[in-house]
């Protein structure tokens, strides 16, 4: 098997272990004794996790998630709806009310199930009274261009929202119990999907803060709202969280070791270096590549052959305007800058199947990338500069191609040094 392949096994292992369902069956609730079993959810892996709820629930269900368009798949009695992602349209305001009405009216004899994942915070806009879809379509675009971590964007969204920040689940009378697939570094449940149903400490002004670290333009109207306490979200001590409970049921973490054992299996020595790595893809890309020489040459800190596996969220600035492809793909051309020439072989991918503006997971990188965009007519790192790696994968061939997964652990990185 050669390296390409043995990577194709090692992101197959990855997402076989975020299946949501075994974390689901671990954690699944009884039946409600005299009420009623209703699920709402969001994310990229939303119709996938409401599919296998469906498949071991007993007694009746019903309810609705959203998910990016073309990621739905078939169920029985849970509603799959459909909208943009990563910039919200109005299909999303649709499945926002939606989510609403069908807890609003129950009671503390019913059950809420939330099946929450990564991509719900763009697909759940709700613009408080005084803003509008334009203005969440704009904060969404300049926190994607922003460089601000997953983490900080998702703080500044939930202090902009009228279901974010755990104000879903305040909604409701019932009982809320939340699945919740993490895309989040440190896998904190109250950020992943900027939290519908889980409330956590952060405050308006942590999102005043962040937004004045990052430069963001927020309008007149935006600094209004964030500077009264009409933004200040639901805190995890309300009385009416008491009941509630959350469980992460797949994490960068799980997957990750599951594509280190498959690595041992094939006798390829793995070395897990972090499943919460942020920062600038580039940047983080320049320093695993410093790492994956030091073992190419001199056999250290690891002895080659070795595999060098990471998680984790990076992030993009933007720098030019026309550039397609996202992090993992910025990740890969950075890092094929940095290899130029030797016996390195890697895969950056993102675990959901779709990597930024395009239709790839991401991309293959090996020492003779760089030699072949040349060869192209193509200059890496012009690439770089315009943001444009799905260009430069696309022409020698190096994309990685999955289609959606149906689940959603962050970034997959893996680095084989012969």
């Amino acid at each position: 098997m050669d390296d390409r392949e043995l990577l194709k096994d090692l992101f197959a292992s990855a997402i076989e272990a975020a299946d949501p369902s075994t974390g689901i069956r671990k954690f699944l609730p009884d039946a409600p004794q005299h009420g009623r079993t209703v699920v709402v959810g969001a994310g990229k892996g939303a119709a996938q996790m409401a599919h296998a709820l469906e498949t071991m629930w007993c007694g009746d269900i019903s309810g609705a998630v959203v998910t990016r368009y073309g990621y739905g798949c078939t169920t029985r009695a849970i509603e799959v709806l459909e909208a943009a992602h990563p910039v919200p349209d109005k299909a999303g305001l649709v499945a926002t009310d939606r989510m609403f009405e069908l807890i609003s009216d129950l009671s503390e004899d019913d059950l809420v199930i939330a099946l929450i994942c990564g991509g719900g915070s763009s697909l759940l806009p709700a613009p408080p009274p005084g803003l509008t879809l334009s203005d969440e379509i704009s904060l969404n675009e300049m926190l994607l261009a922003s460089g601000a971590s997953i983490s900080e964007m998702n703080v500044v969204r939930k202090h902009l929202s009228r279901i974010k920040g755990g104000r879903l689940a305040a909604a409701t009378k019932a009982r809320v119990v939340s699945f919740i697939v993490s895309d989040i570094p440190g896998d904190n449940p109250a950020l992943v999907g900027s939290g519908p149903t889980v409330p956590d400490t952060s405050t308006r002004h942590d999102a005043l803060k962040i937004a004045q670290q990052h430069k963001l333009p927020l309008s007149s109207t935006m600094l209004a709202h964030l500077q009264s306490p009409a933004a200040d979200a639901p805190k995890p001590d309300a009385p009416n969280f008491s009941k509630h409970q959350h469980f992460i049921v797949a994490s960068a973490g799980v997957s990750l070791a599951a594509a280190a054992a498959t690595a041992e299996a094939h006798g390829l020595k793995p070395y897990l270096l972090s499943d919460s790595i942020e920062g600038e893809a580039r940047d983080v890309a320049f320093v695993l590549a410093a790492i994956a020489r030091e073992v190419a040459f001199k056999d250290r800190p690891f002895k080659k052959p070795a595999l060098l596996l990471s998680g984790g969220e990076t992030t993009v600035t933007l720098r030019g305007k026309d550039g397609k492809g996202g992090r993992n793909g910025e990740f890969a051309l950075a890092f094929a800058m940095a290899i130029d020439g030797i016996a390195i072989t890697a895969l950056a991918a993102d675990t959901d199947g779709i990597d930024g503006s395009e239709n790839n997971a991401g991309a293959f990188v090996d020492g003779t990338s760089a030699k072949r965009l040349r060869s192209a007519g193509l200059d890496g790192r012009q690439l770089l500069n315009s943001n444009d790696s799905f260009s430069g994968f696309e022409a020698i061939g190096d994309l990685f191609i999955t289609g959606p997964t149906g689940t959603n652990v962050n970034d997959f990185r893996a680095i084989i040094v012969r």
